[in-house]
């Protein structure tokens, strides 16, 4: 028998998602997988629209919105299957793209992890920025994809079609072993959203288990759906719990030279956004940097921590991905990597 796979969306006043996206869910071939709907406490009709539209859908609700990390620890608690779909509620998916995947899990147990190819569903031949074909990290924490450096993203000409280990899968679509969710600690809840798959992704690495790219699986995102890009929210949040993912996870003697190397670029990108006007982009990244300061000093106890630090880790450029593309000018994934490893 198939495993069973939950396919669960968190929803915060997303009914217009749920209205366009679910139908590509439901219409899933997978056989044995169930569709299960977490609400953070939405206030418009999304649960009068489950209801009505598709009653046979589990809908867990959630007391209040506990962002995106606690949303899925604490809907998770309540889902029972061997594997667990994190998708979010703006993706469109092909009707086969859970087979490769799980087909993938099942064949090799040390893959813990794994996401589809991921395009934009505005431009379906383009790679989509939450994840493209395979996250992947710089030496000082700097997050980029297989088809996806900083704000540039590819056309998908079948160029990172290999099915490869990756530092990090999307958020957006990240396929996981149920128990070893658990085992892990889940995500990190301090997080509330943003960065808290990679750093989820590098506990599990240094678990031992690797994290995998499925090409031949693949969706399509929209992005941006709940927190626009230049947010002040969403730049506090990927600024500040990215140095977190450092101070968790790199050994003690990088984090202790790397992260003030962060701390430095950090401050150049906030001065220079300042002169061009971007004050808020300024005072989100400062912001970031005091609440740094203070989960090291008092409220680190708040997060979750590798089990282990033994395993091997992929998917980790050992160079600078800012100098290659801010410097260099490499806006292509294959021409940083293939550089240097």
């Amino acid at each position: 028998m198939q495993p069973l796979v939950a396919i669960v969306i968190l929803n915060w006043n997303g009914k217009k998602h749920l209205e366009q996206f679910l139908p590509s869910v439901t219409a899933t071939t997978y056989a044995n997988a169930q569709v299960v709907v977490a609400d953070n406490a939405s206030t418009d009709d999304s649960i009068a629209f489950l209801a009505q539209r598709y009653p046979d859908i589990r809908v867990i609700r959630l007391d209040k919105n506990y962002g995106f990390a606690k949303g899925y620890n604490e809907a998770l608690k309540q889902v029972k299957a061997d594997y667990y779909v994190l998708l979010n509620s703006d993706v469109e998916v092909e009707a086969s793209w859970l087979e490769p995947v799980i087909g993938m899990m099942q064949s090799d147990r040390e893959i813990g992890a794994c996401q589809p190819k991921i395009r934009m569903y505005a431009d379906k031949s383009s790679f989509e920025y939450a994840g493209a074909c395979g996250g992947w990290l710089d030496s000082l924490g700097y997050p980029f994809a297989r088809g996806r450096v900083f704000d540039y993203c590819e056309k998908d000409q079948g160029q990172y079609d290999d099915v490869a280990p990756i530092f990090w899968a999307s958020g957006a679509a990240l396929v996981v072993r149920a128990g070893l969710y658990h085992e892990l600690g889940g995500l990190d809840e301090f997080f509330f959203a943003h960065q808290e798959e990679i750093d989820f992704c590098w506990r599990m690495q240094l678990a031992g288990y690797k994290v995998m790219a499925c090409p031949a699986s693949v969706v399509y995102h929209v992005g941006g759906g709940t927190l626009p890009k230049g947010n002040e929210w969403k730049v506090f949040l990927n600024f500040r719990n990215n140095l977190i993912m450092l101070a968790k996870n790199l050994p003690l003697y990088q984090s202790l030279y790397k992260i003030p190397i962060r701390f430095f670029l950090d401050a150049i990108s906030a001065w220079k956004s300042l002169f061009e006007g971007q004050a808020i982009y300024f005072k989100a990244i400062l912001e970031a940097h005091v609440g740094f300061i203070g989960w090291v000093l008092i409220r680190h106890k708040q997060s979750v921590f590798p089990v282990s630090r033994k395993g091997k880790v992929n998917g980790w450029y050992s160079g600078s991905v800012v100098w290659q593309h801010f410097v260099k000018g490499k806006k292509h994934f294959s021409e940083i990597v293939h550089e240097k490893k």
